[in-house]
């Protein structure tokens, strides 16, 4: 498990490297195309070190306001950002949901056979 190494402007997570003041996320030196929440999502996330983001924080940094009950938003673009990631390197998953809790960012090989079974 790889936690987010940050050196000033640069936070580096495995093979993705994220320059938060450029609104620049590359994977294995190629840049991704994400929106804007989904990058604002990749930075939240990145920013926490490797720990676990609450939903509710993550609509506040991201969104700049209270998450709604029943709001899906986050859900939606998180799910977004790892088809994305997992297109850009597909054998590492980057977002990790922990059910009740929140979102982790963290590099981990992936395990194809786990995908089929789930569907990821």
């Amino acid at each position: 498990m790889a936690a987010a190494q940050q050196h000033e402007d640069t936070i580096t997570v495995g093979a993705l490297e994220i320059h938060p003041g450029q609104g620049l996320a590359l994977a294995e030196g190629s840049a991704l195309s994400l929106s804007v929440r989904e990058f604002g999502l990749l930075v939240a996330l990145a920013r926490s070190g490797g720990g676990i983001v609450r939903r509710e924080d993550l609509y506040r940094r991201v969104w700049g306001g209270a998450l709604r009950e029943g709001d899906r938003s986050i859900d939606v673009y998180i799910h977004k950002l790892r088809v994305k990631l997992e297109q850009a390197l597909p054998n590492w998953d980057f977002i990790h949901t922990h059910v009740g809790f929140g979102y982790r960012l963290s590099a981990e090989a992936s395990h194809p056979f786990h995908k089929d079974a789930t569907g990821r």
